[in-house]
């Protein structure tokens, strides 16, 4: 260890998967905490009055109305039968109820019998899409796979320019054109490139809006079917990339891609910058999926495996 009139410059070790959950969903935690201390105390009884409030207080961190029914009717049907003896023993069957939740939706990715594996990145402008595309690149590159990045998003400005420094700092190849042109077009050079090059991955950057909700459909269906033509059982995944803080809003842009685009996992961002990261247990429950990555910083290391348990774990930490 190098020592200076200052101390160590041994850089301190990296935080595990959990520390960094639990870092993320801080503000998530105080804020149930703060509302579910006292439903969860070991000296208060376990009765409708204390359920009550802890179902107000799942709905307020976005866990929504229907599944924090749910939930609570679990509960309650144990509360009645006397099998819930204390305040420990509920936040334990509340952790239990949460991760069943998120298991449930815990399938895997299409299996991919022959690289490249296409990747399709889809949501509204201002969720992170352009970012996380180059975030995903990176968390790849530590896996030692080659990556290939594709700018589809040809309509919103500067799109092409953030993936292009994105591409740089994660040290992968990036496929674009002009701002304006015509993105199956660009989507087409990278297929054809990825399959060339023997590339792991392809990771489309798709549009975020044009000039109708029909429109941006029909153009991500359309690239949907390019990419069949090159690998049949394509796109292996088409990940909806949602702001944590937009929160119940995040549900409808959700039903509008998934019954359009064909969606097949989430990519829940921002969640270090809201208190309601209750939304990852909402979409797994309400829109039958998963949720497959969760960004907590800027940082180009900042997207995480979603992980159930450390994730509820860090939600409602003993």
């Amino acid at each position: 260890m190098i020592q200076t009139l200052f101390g160590s410059l041994e850089e301190p070790p990296k935080k595990g998967l959990f520390d960094r959950m639990k870092e993320a969903v801080s503000r998530t935690r105080e804020s149930l905490e703060e509302s579910i201390d006292g439903v969860l105390s070991l000296t208060r009884t376990i009765d409708e009055s204390a359920l009550e409030d802890l179902e107000m207080s799942l709905i307020a961190s976005d866990i929504g109305v229907t599944t924090a029914s749910e939930i609570l009717d679990v509960l309650r049907e144990r509360a009645s039968r006397k099998q819930i003896e204390d305040g420990n023993e509920l936040r334990q069957l509340l952790k239990d109820q949460l991760k069943s939740i998120l298991d449930e939706q815990n399938r895997p990715p299409r299996a991919v019998t022959a690289p490249p594996e296409i990747i399709l990145m889809v949501g509204v402008n201002g969720t992170g899409k352009t970012t996380t595309s180059g975030k995903l690149s990176a968390h790849f590159r530590t896996q030692d796979k080659t990556v290939l990045l594709c700018a589809a998003d040809t309509f919103r400005a500067a799109a092409i320019e953030q993936l292009e420094v994105w591409s740089q700092r994660s040290g992968v190849d990036l496929i674009k054109s002009r701002q304006g042109g015509d993105p199956s077009a660009v989507l087409f050079d990278a297929l054809q490139a990825a399959k060339v090059r023997g590339i792991d991955y392809l990771i489309v950057d798709t549009a975020g809006r044009l000039h109708t909700k029909d429109n941006l459909m029909a153009e991500l269906d359309k690239m949907r079917r390019i990419t069949q033509r090159f690998i049949p059982e394509a796109p292996h995944e088409v990940l909806l990339v949602l702001d944590a803080t937009t929160g119940q809003n995040g549900l409808q842009q959700a039903r509008l891609f998934t019954e359009s685009a064909g969606v097949t996992g989430i990519v829940l961002t921002k969640l270090d910058g809201t208190a309601k990261g209750g939304i990852a247990i909402a979409i797994a429950r309400e829109l039958k999926l998963p949720v497959r990555y969760v960004g907590v910083g800027e940082k180009i290391d900042d997207l995480l495996p979603f992980d159930s348990e450390a994730f509820v774990d860090s939600l409602l930490e003993a």
